[in-house]
């Protein structure tokens, strides 16, 4: 392996391994305290987890569930070393974050001597503080998954899972990870206003970006806490108004810092509290007393009788509940929790209050900062040429634009007279051939259209100008390249899919219209409607049923979401094949009249419900019912996993669809123009192909893959014998074979 790297790689990784001995030696003997704290930290968490931790979620999972939902509910271990493993994981990970602290702390004196120490003017107790707020902003967000989302959530997925007839018993390992990574979610979001402060500081992002995409922003959450949340809309609030509270507040200090620095005033705090004393005292005691009023006087008992008729799951918890304290002190708490955010709101705006934001040395202490969409025309005209000083031709093509659909072209002129000014006038003579600039500027008054037409053709000659670059010459130089390097497919599949893009918004209507209306009825009973209906036509005698478990909190809902997606695409299928046909037709791909996906949809339709209706009435109760039968005359405890018993059923049902449908689709194919012989010497292909598609979507089993491939290759051997019947051996196609064009 030495010798495949040059002599300076194999230098520098030498002096890599030296240096690195050196580090540790130098810290040698201090690494036995990073190890005794790495172990407290291990041992710690060890005992936590088995005396408090576990027993403390396990609460906080049933805190707000009816008594009997949560009679059902439990968490269990499905391994038998399952517990002491995962305990020990956690451990391992949290005391090494234990031990990162010291161990900097200990060869922080060999790390400044080799340079790898960052060198800061920022004072340690600045440093110190923003570290602080930092664990804090995380703490928070823990804490309120834990005490506010997590009792809700965990009460709505519980009772979703028992009115469908499946158990909510949890692996400890899948409802451990959940809690983790869910609060670890909640407590990185926290840090929302660390994050756009520090970046809008630095000048990173802009933040005036920040401002101006907010719509983007709360797009964003609601999207995310659509997917990572139960379909419950009190859910999704619960998740999404705290998050887009905390972007605003983060918008804010944002706004607080960035005029600071543009303005060079120094922040005041104190000073700024002396100044609005009132105002900060009145904050403080409005919050406290809203949040002591919402308590003591049944404020909340009042929200939770209007939600529970409403038929949410969300819940209001009473004052104290898994704190440990009674209700009278923990509305104290509350009261003072709320003062103290009111307080802190109020700082800020008085903070803001005092800065100088009308000066000059505010309003141009930054130049590219300047937002030049947000003035008008006599601002864009006054603005400092460093403005426009990092626009491209893009940019500024894109801004005046943005002036001309607000049906306000002199600003747009502008724009583009202050940008060839400051790059040095390249493009005046696209804007003087048309006489735009004149029109523009000079009929500003009237408001006269021929300069606006005027200004529009300018702005056309500059963005072809602008999209005739060197790229679109490389890209005509990757398709001939592609072309010659594979036969031209390339080609073909890029013009067939440019053929779909002007129907897009279409094919994600009819997709999303499909997987919404069948999330919706599995949401609202289906999902127990076809469990309850395939037990009863069981052939088989079992006591007590069949009994349907999740592992996991979300297991039914990721199952719900993946059913739909996948018809969903079934449905959008015959709609993408009808617009792509011409395109097809025209590559050679296929031959007939557009009539043709008629028959395509059609055949295809029927084989697919045909082989459904087979397998629901037939198939799959009858391989269920023997399943059952065998692990009952074994003595077994019949409990399926609800994902394992739900893809079950597809495979033999909608699966049976599928199958019926390769023979079919062979058929057609062979109509469209594909000869006979193609599907038989390219058997080969075929297998290898089906096989690739067992072992990505069946489990990682050699036995499973097999059960899947068996299936498909004897639908395609069924396929290939049809063909042989209908075509004579191949000697008469069902399409002539002069309208195959060969590659």
């Amino acid at each position: 392996m030495a010798s495949a790297l040059d002599e300076d790689t194999q230098q520098s990784l030498a002096e890599g391994r030296e240096s690195a001995k050196a580090f540790l030696r130098s810290i040698q003997k201090d690494l036995q305290k990073v190890f005794v704290v790495f172990l407290l930290g291990f041992l710690a968490t060890f005992w936590a987890l088995r005396v408090y931790v576990w027993e403390f979620l396990y609460n906080v999972t049933k805190s707000n569930m009816s008594p009997a939902v949560a009679a059902e509910a439990d968490v269990i271990a499905t391994t038998p070393f399952e517990v002491i493993l995962l305990q020990a994981k956690i451990g391992l990970i949290v005391g090494a974050i234990t031990a990162i602290p010291p161990l900097i702390y200990v060869s922080r004196d060999e790390l400044r001597a080799r340079g790898a120490w960052p060198h800061s003017a920022v004072p340690r107790w600045k440093l110190a503080g923003v570290g602080l707020l930092g664990v804090g902003l995380f703490s928070v967000g823990v804490a309120y998954g834990i005490y506010a989302f997590f009792p809700i959530m965990f009460s709505f997925l519980a009772g979703f899972g028992l009115e469908a007839g499946i158990q909510p018993t949890y692996s400890i390992v899948m409802w451990t990870e959940f809690i983790v990574f869910l609060s670890l979610s909640f407590g990185l979001a926290g840090q929302m206003p660390l994050l756009i402060t520090g970046l809008s500081y630095s000048g990173i992002v802009q933040y005036e970006t920040f401002r101006d995409k907010w719509r983007y922003a709360v797009v964003a959450i609601f999207v995310f806490g659509a997917v990572f949340s139960p379909p419950d809309p009190f859910t999704q609030l619960m998740w999404a108004f705290p998050l887009i509270a905390l972007y605003g507040f983060s918008l804010y200090l944002a706004k607080l810092v960035v005029t600071a620095q543009r303005s060079s005033d120094r922040i005041d705090v104190r000073g700024a509290v002396r100044n609005h004393w009132n105002v900060v005292g009145g904050a403080a005691v409005l919050g406290g007393g809203l949040a002591y009023a919402f308590y003591e006087y049944g404020v909340w008992t009042a929200f939770n009788d209007l939600l529970r008729t409403a038929g949410s799951d969300w819940r209001f918890l009473e004052p104290g509940a898994g704190l440990g304290v009674d209700p009278t002190t923990a509305a104290g708490v509350y009261a003072a929790v709320w003062a103290f955010v009111f307080v802190l709101v109020a700082t800020l705006w008085a903070v803001y209050a005092d800065l100088d934001t009308t000066s000059a040395g505010h309003q141009y202490g930054d130049p590219t900062a300047i937002d030049v969409s947000e003035l008008d025309e006599a601002g864009v005209r006054a603005a400092p040429a460093a403005a426009f000083a990092e626009m491209d031709e893009a940019e500024s093509l894109a801004l005046a634009q943005a002036a001309l659909d607000d049906d306000d072209p002199q600003k747009a002129q502008a724009i583009l007279d202050r940008f060839d000014e400051v790059s040095g006038g390249e493009e005046t003579d696209a804007g003087s051939d048309d006489g735009g600039a004149g029109d523009a500027s000079g009929a500003g008054g009237s408001g006269g259209s021929g300069g606006q037409d005027g200004l529009v053709g300018t702005m056309q000659d500059r963005t072809s100008r602008a999209s005739s670059t060197f790229l679109s010459e490389l890209t005509d130089g990757e398709e001939e390249e592609a072309e010659d390097d594979i036969g031209g497919y390339y080609t073909d599949l890029k013009f067939i899919f440019d053929s779909l893009r002007s129907r897009s918004f279409r094919l994600v209507a009819v997709f999303g219209s499909v997987m919404a209306a069948a999330f919706t009825w599995l949401y609202l009973g289906g999902l127990a409607t076809v469990r309850n209906d395939l037990e009863q036509r069981v052939p088989a005698e079992i006591e007590g049923g069949i009994n349907i478990i999740t592992l996991h909190p979300v297991e039914a809902l990721i199952f719900m979401v993946k059913f739909s997606i996948l018809l969903g695409l079934v449905a959008v299928f015959p709609v993408a094949l009808y617009y792509a046909w011409p395109a097809l037709r025209e590559r050679g791909f296929v031959a007939g009249r557009i009539w043709k996906v008629y028959l395509w949809a059609g055949a295809l339709l029927g084989g697919l419900l045909g082989g459904f209706a087979l397998g629901y009435a037939y198939i799959a109760p009858g391989l269920i019912g023997w399943l059952v039968t065998d692990a009952r005359l074994a003595d077994m405890i019949i409990t399926y996993q609800v994902s394992d018993f739900l893809w079950l059923v597809v495979y033999t049902t909608i699966g049976i669809g599928f199958l019926a449908d390769i023979p079919i689709l062979m058929l057609l194919l062979n109509n469209a123009g594909v000869p006979y012989d193609v599907f038989r010497n390219r058997w080969r292909e075929v297998t290898v192909g089906i096989m690739l598609f067992a072992a990505v979507f069946t489990p990682a089993d050699v036995i499973t893959m097999f059960l899947a491939t068996l299936p498909l290759m004897a639908a395609y051997g069924v396929g290939v014998g049809l063909l042989f019947l209908v075509t004579f051996g191949g000697r008469r196609n069902l399409s002539p074979p002069s309208r195959v064009v060969e590659r």
